[in-house]
């Protein structure tokens, strides 16, 4: 019970902290635009050019109203509840009825 209590409390750490991304100008891990791999490689790779693009749901984390860092909140509360409800279905339909 108190290994779960540490993972809650690690977690909504994390959540605190996710808008220090807005502290920089540099780009988050993987949200790379096309013109990024031609400065920083010299090509954009044929797997990038040839992506599927398509329009986020809440681009740039902004939700209207919200302003940018309760986007982030938002984003990141959204993501911790997509991510516990896979792992919470997964751990049900491993259960079998005795």
């Amino acid at each position: 019970m108190k290994k779960k209590r540490r993972l809650w409390m690690l977690l909504g750490i994390a959540v605190l902290l996710t808008p220090l991304g807005l502290l920089t100008d540099a780009s988050a891990w993987g949200e790379w635009e096309e013109n990024y791999y031609q400065k920083a490689l010299g090509y954009i790779p044929e797997g990038i050019k040839n992506a599927l693009h398509w329009n986020a749901p809440m681009p740039d984390y902004e939700v209207h109203g919200l302003g940018s860092v309760g986007g982030y909140y938002l984003s990141a509360l959204v993501g911790v509840a997509a991510i516990y409800g896979i792992f919470w279905l997964m751990s049900r339909s491993g259960k079998r009825d005795a």
